[in-house]
């Protein structure tokens, strides 16, 4: 099963995505993404200086503004296409 990785605070969303059978990881610093095919980010520290430094290759979910069900609906649309 993949592997996504998920911002602490965001503890809704990593529940509904281990009820769909993910091995959902908790993202509590940049090393956390690594190995990941998806992560989910709340944006609150999204490129805070202009700076992006890509960790991982999987694709970034910016969970802000989303219900639950929104964001897990992205992320097994993003998980299909890889």
């Amino acid at each position: 099963m993949p592997k996504v990785g998920v911002e602490q605070s965001l503890t809704a969303i990593s529940e509904e995505l281990r009820g769909m059978g993910y091995d959902v990881v908790q993202l509590k610093q940049e090393q956390d993404a690594q190995g990941c095919d998806c992560c989910v980010i709340t944006g609150q520290d999204q490129n805070v200086m202009g700076i992006q430094n890509a960790v991982t290759q999987g694709a970034v979910i910016n969970a802000s503004g989303l219900t639950a069900e929104e964001v897990c609906q992205q992320v097994d649309q993003r998980l299909r296409q890889q």
